[in-house]
């Protein structure tokens, strides 16, 4: 029987299979800042392929979608999903539609995250999971779910190789590991 892999480690392998290609840009919320449970993924992605972006998420996926039809690779970082719904115009109305409507098919690689709520929940507006939902609203935008370990890996290598773009989403309850910048209080005995 084949042993699962660590995801959080596969993560970080995955970022640094993709940041071997010369056209990949990391962007987003905690790529070069620290502060998201996403944020030590990046930790061995050379600075000059991360972009650290502001709070600004329609911005930062119209930008992304731009940097594509520009030939650069953009892999957009969103480390929930509440993030990402910020971003739904630019991801569904353009990125997802382009395509539908013109001669042009950008390509992104979307990373979203649905959120732990152990040992620290950020509440109501910061819990969710809108993967189905994004299901059915993208038509041109491939939807993928990381379950396991191993599947972290394969399901990039398709991203990358795709002609289509992809959200991948993440599950941070699985990460397996607590990231440096949270700190947690234990109990005394």
């Amino acid at each position: 029987m084949k042993q699962e892999a660590n995801y959080f480690a596969e993560l970080c392998r995955a970022m640094e299979w993709l940041a071997e290609d010369k056209s990949v840009i990391f962007i987003g919320q905690g790529v070069g800042a620290s502060g998201t449970s996403m944020t030590d993924t990046f930790r061995n992605i050379p600075e000059r392929k991360r972009l650290e972006f502001p709070v600004a998420e329609d911005f930062q996926m119209g930008f992304a979608t731009g940097m594509s039809l520009g030939g650069l690779l953009p892999i957009c970082i969103f480390p929930r999903w509440d993030f990402l719904l910020l971003a739904a115009n630019q991801l569904v109305l353009h990125l997802d539609r382009l395509p539908l409507f013109s001669d042009y098919n950008p390509k992104v690689i979307i990373r979203v995250a649905v959120p732990h709520t152990k040992p620290l929940n950020a509440g109501p507006q910061h819990d969710d999971d809108f993967t189905e939902a994004f299901r059915l609203m993208l038509r041109t935008v491939d939807v993928v779910t990381l379950d396991t370990a191993n599947a972290i890996v394969p399901a990039y290598q398709s991203a990358l190789y795709s002609s289509r773009s992809t959200l991948l989403v993440e599950y941070t309850g699985l990460y397996g590991v607590i990231p440096s910048n949270v700190k947690v209080e234990t109990e005394r005995v």
